[in-house]
């Protein structure tokens, strides 16, 4: 996938990784992955990925978030709360799996402003409440290669 927003993508098959320009050595701060329920998520408990407090609603995004570690890795399932939310939309396209990736970042504004002034485009106008009073910010998957990306500060 060709951009002509700031150099990013790549076309298809090409081994080139997409570049997000300025977040290179920003660190992961979660993977997300959309479950239709958590009673469907046994398979990631038998990984050894153990619950971290309790499930939270995000009233927001119409999800109810269970947030999973192993070691220093945080996965979150993702459920949705009604059938007209994004995430039960990407469930019916898509099935199960991977639904994005979280950056951490230290000021969500001014990263948001920065990447605007970069042709970036995001999910929605301003960023928005996450889980654990964090605020985020999702890319637009046309923006990044194909992928949707989180912008995550916590408080």
């Amino acid at each position: 996938m060709t951009h002509d927003r700031a150099g990013v993508g790549s076309p298809p098959g090409d081994p080139t990784p997409v570049s997000i320009p300025g977040l290179e050595g920003l660190a992961l701060d979660h993977v997300a992955i959309a479950v239709p329920s958590f009673e469907e998520a046994g398979p990631y408990l038998a990984l050894g990925l153990r619950p971290e407090g309790p499930d939270e609603v995000v009233a927001g995004q119409g999800v109810r978030v269970r947030l999973l570690r192993a070691g220093g890795a945080a996965i979150e399932l993702l459920a949705p709360l009604a059938a007209d939310t994004p995430v039960a939309r990407f469930l019916e396209r898509r099935g199960p799996g991977l639904h994005h990736l979280a950056f951490r970042v230290a000021d969500l504004d001014a990263e948001v402003a920065r990447l605007r002034s970069l042709g970036a485009s995001f999910v929605d106008p301003e960023p928005r409440a996450g889980r654990g009073g964090s605020r985020v910010a999702f890319l637009h998957p046309r923006w990044t290669g194909g992928v949707l990306v989180e912008l995550v500060a916590h408080p």
